[in-house]
């Protein structure tokens, strides 16, 4: 009988304890953290973006678009452009020889073949720049010795030079200060009508023209 009671009572101790033990183990608290629940970036999400977020009164901002200002491409102003030359119209490009002393306020001279000498028939225009330049006392003039395509290149730039000093020692002895005076040979260099015949020739052989200004 004392065995048994014996057996009974460390049984019933036993009980105790584990019930104890049960008892405490379910009193231990658990610890939780409050906020928004962070959801783990699905496949294909970039490292770093946000994902869309909700406005209040439940509407998701992800689906309105926000309207980005775009730059404005400068407007672009056409540029006046001068009016076009036609090539005939200069010299050594084949220009008649009235378009040629069109582009001078002063008239051009011409010479005989082979020749630096004034003739008679050239003086009237002469007498014209003469009164122009007198008239303008400030302008500077350039003369310029042409010849036609005859005669070698070193022959025709001196023969072209001695033209434009016979006009200009005409210019001066009319009054005209030489000052005002430079010249320059061209030789067959810059001939104003193109051609190879007397009718082209006459019109090359010339004392030419160019303001230089004040």
């Amino acid at each position: 009988m004392r065995l048994r009671s014996s057996v009974n009572f460390v049984l019933a101790l036993a009980v105790l304890i584990v019930g104890l033990a049960l008892w405490g183990c379910a009193k231990t608290p658990v610890v939780t953290t409050k906020g928004p629940a962070i959801a783990s970036p699905g496949p294909g999400a970039v490292p770093g973006t946000a994902g869309p977020s909700t406005a209040p009164g439940g509407a998701d901002s992800s689906a309105r678009e926000i309207p980005v200002a775009r730059p404005v491409p400068p407007t672009e102003t056409p540029i006046a452009r001068p009016p076009s030359v036609s090539s005939s119209a200069l010299p050594g490009t084949g220009a008649s020889a009235g378009t040629a002393a069109a582009m001078s306020p002063l008239k051009d001279v011409f010479f005989p073949y082979d020749k630096a000498v004034i003739e008679a028939n050239q003086k009237a225009a002469l007498d014209d720049n003469v009164r122009w330049l007198k008239a303008n006392g400030g302008v500077k003039i350039l003369i310029e010795g042409h010849c036609d395509e005859r005669g070698t290149a070193e022959y025709n730039l001196g023969l072209g030079d001695r033209r434009a000093k016979a006009v200009r020692d005409y210019l001066v002895t009319s009054g005209i200060a030489s000052i005002r005076i430079g010249t320059i040979s061209y030789g067959k260099e810059r001939p104003f009508v193109s051609g190879n015949e007397e009718n082209a020739w006459k019109q090359n052989r010339r004392a030419h023209f160019t303001v230089q200004g004040r």
